[in-house]
């Protein structure tokens, strides 16, 4: 059986790879890729024998910080992100979540400090056997992950 190249080779850049296919327009919104502007490749609901089907973005000549990470890591725990390089991946990491989230996430008790103050939201992650959850530093509101309003 011949294999067939679904996406272009990138050439320097990231490639964020497993994200679940439902949530591959909210990593795209959270990177603000609408304004790159660079190269991208966007692929969704391509197969994937571990997820059944997968989204799949390729940004070229841009290399993640660990606070895109993080964002990443809320929605799409499971994801992968290659480092490229010269057409060759130079570095695979699993995204994890700190367990600690800072200045990312919005909390949604309108009476928590950080929403009346001018104060960086904080959260302590909790990971649990369906998914994560997050827990306001200040005010201990809880969060399910498909609650999440990231700034």
């Amino acid at each position: 059986m011949e294999k067939e190249m679904k996406v272009a080779a990138l050439c320097n850049g990231t490639v964020i790879d497993h994200i679940p296919a439902e949530q591959l327009f909210t990593v795209v919104e959270i990177l603000d890729l609408k304004h790159c502007s660079g190269q991208i490749t966007i692929g969704n609901n391509l197969d994937s024998q571990k997820m059944g089907s997968k989204g799949i973005i390729k940004i070229s000549d841009r290399f993640l910080d660990e606070s895109e990470a993080n964002k990443i890591a809320l929605i799409a725990p499971h994801a992968k992100i290659n480092i490229i390089r010269n057409y060759e991946v130079v570095e695979k990491r699993n995204i994890t979540l700190p367990e600690e989230i800072n200045g990312i996430v919005h909390c949604p008790n309108p009476k928590c400090i950080t929403n009346n103050q001018p104060v960086t939201t904080r959260f302590h992650v909790i990971t649990y056997k369906d998914g994560i959850r997050l827990r306001c530093h200040y005010c201990e509101k809880e969060v399910e992950q498909n609650n999440i309003k990231i700034n």
